[in-house]
């Protein structure tokens, strides 16, 4: 029996950020990770070794590209710079081919330069796109203060009215109504009444699609509006893969006493007299710990790790009742011969440094929803594609290249009793055909691939029905409903046993502002409960 004085289950990034914090402040801290490699869905594995390519290539696993969290303060606060953690700035984070013709829109972290770029291409719309990051960087200000806290009823509205006060009113004289209903609206809907031209339309909802709920989903304009921070923070790639992020929080930890332990499943926590005492692996190994931080699923911690026999049937069941949707998306993981060369934009010197917008409408994207909503995958998917050896060679050291390309939207459940494991490479040919399309130059030049399902991310990161963002990020499920009420504070009934994962506030993406906040109310507790005579 091994003995820690926290322990975390599973090794995704919020949970080695509160990890992170915990060692820092004095605790020896315990991470057991289910599976080899440590990372949860920020992970980097190395594929597709060959004689020809002895060093392989650095496959990301799961998330690829950080925004979020150059926002919270948490990396430098962190120091994981000085434990591996080296980025590259994404400069353009994306752009747009443009399907039918010349040209491409370039997002910059330099809006004067993202400005020139929509000139180009959208003329008519370079006054809507300067006074739409207007607008949502005022919003957003006082909304990003609301992530890095535990949630309240009043934390959102209170948190915004404090950035008002201090930066200047929210909403100029007379917008009042039409801010509150950008606000209350869908992302669909936002950019239909904000914008003019139908590719930087298709470029921006498609964007804002990755945050999961459907265009047309009230109260969600902000997806869009969010597009005011990249502007702030720009995007990021660690140096040699995503999972780079995860093996600092890793390094940083064991410096400290701790230790991070790969195959090691969890198969319950230990429960007696209403406290959380260890946690039994499906090894059987048993972890003794005074605090326990779960980083799985909300659904997988409550319902399988802890069980109905310690929960109130009430909680229970609303547990059971998360939206966590009929899945999100999936994702094809390239080696290839060479870069795509949009027809768009040949030669272009800056398309590879970010990601690229592969959806020509938003109409073909409803199409692509249509599908969904039947249950059938698109037939014609969209498509992130991301080309991260052009500014990182760590990835792909022998003259190759690596091509991830994501699509939505694809359901985890199918219609007619289809099972995933029986279409999957068909619909992996769907999305490398949509990248054929866009750069022709790509068709016979895949050296191999790695294909995630929804069932596939399901399988391996436990990521339920295949969300990337654990469970719906609707705005029922936000702030102070996230994952549900009773949970939302970090905190359960189970005394000792808190929860940092995506499932928690704020939500999903390479964010860390839950393991954050979970870390905050742990420490807030005192020293007296946790660290005893330790300090």
């Amino acid at each position: 029996m091994k003995q820690f004085d926290s322990l975390i289950i599973g090794s995704g990034h919020n949970g080695l950020v509160t990890g992170c914090y915990l060692a820092k402040a004095g605790m020896k801290v315990g991470v057991l990770e289910r599976r080899d490699t440590i990372g949860g869905a920020v992970c980097t594995e190395t594929m597709f070794q060959s004689e020809e390519n002895p060093n392989g290539f650095r496959m990301d696993v799961g998330s690829s590209v950080h925004i979020m969290i150059h926002q919270t303060g948490i990396i430098e606060e962190l120091g994981l710079t000085d434990y591996g953690l080296e980025y590259i700035e994404m400069d353009p984070f994306m752009s747009y081919p443009v399907p039918d013709g010349k040209g491409v829109i370039h997002f910059h972290k330099d809006l004067d330069r993202t400005l020139e770029s929509i000139a180009a291409v959208a003329p008519e719309d370079v006054a809507n796109y300067k006074e739409f990051i207007d607008f949502w960087g005022r919003i957003n200000r006082g909304v990003l203060k609301a992530f890095m806290v535990p949630p309240t009823g009043k934390n959102i509205f209170t948190e915004m009215a404090k950035g008002q006060i201090r930066d200047g009113s929210m909403f100029k004289k007379g917008e009042q109504i039409d801010g509150l209903q950008k606000i209350l609206g869908s992302y669909g809907g936002v950019v239909e009444k904000s914008f003019k031209n139908p590719y930087l339309k298709a470029a921006l909802t498609w964007f804002a699609a990755q945050s999961g709920p459907l265009p047309d989903q009230s109260a969600t304009g902000d997806f869009v509006g969010w597009q005011s921070m990249l502007h702030e923070s720009g995007a990021k790639h660690p140096k040699g893969g995503s999972g780079m992020l995860t093996q600092a929080m890793k390094n940083l930890i064991e410096e400290y006493g701790g230790e991070v332990i790969a195959d090691s499943p969890v198969k319950k926590i230990d429960i007696a007299d209403g406290k959380a005492r260890g946690v039994v692996t499906e090894n059987d190994d048993y972890y003794k710990a005074d605090l326990i931080v779960s980083n799985a699923h909300v659904q997988t911690t409550m319902m399988k790790l802890v069980g109905r026999e310690h929960l109130d049937a009430s909680l229970f069941t609303k547990v059971e009742n998360i939206q966590v949707g009929n899945g999100f998306g999936m994702v094809i993981r390239c080696a290839v011969e060479e870069l795509p060369e949009y027809t768009a934009a040949p030669g272009d010197p800056l398309i590879h440094n970010g990601m690229q917008l592969l959806a020509p409408s938003v109409g073909y994207m409803n199409r692509a929803i249509g599908d969904y909503m039947k249950g059938n995958p698109p037939e014609e998917p969209a498509v992130l594609a991301m080309t991260f050896s052009k500014i990182d060679p760590e990835v792909a050291k022998d003259g190759k290249h690596t091509l991830f390309a994501w699509a939505q939207w694809h359901p985890y459940e199918l219609s007619n009793g289809r099972n995933w494991d029986n279409i999957r490479e068909r619909e992996a040919d769907k999305i490398y055909g949509v990248v054929e399309r866009y750069a022709p130059n790509m068709k016979g030049k895949l050296i191999d691939r790695y294909i995630q399902s929804p069932l596939d991310i399901e399988r391996k990161h436990g990521l339920l029905r295949g969300n990337v963002m654990h469970v719906e990020m609707n705005f029922d499920q936000m702030f102070m409903f996230r994952p549900v009420p009773e949970l939302s504070r970090y905190e359960t009934p189970i005394e000792n046993l808190y929860l940092s994962s995506a499932s928690c506030h704020p939500g999903g993406g390479v964010f860390g502002a839950a393991g954050y906040n979970a870390a905050q109310v742990i420490l807030k507790k005192g020293t007296k409960k946790f660290f005893g005579s330790k300090r």
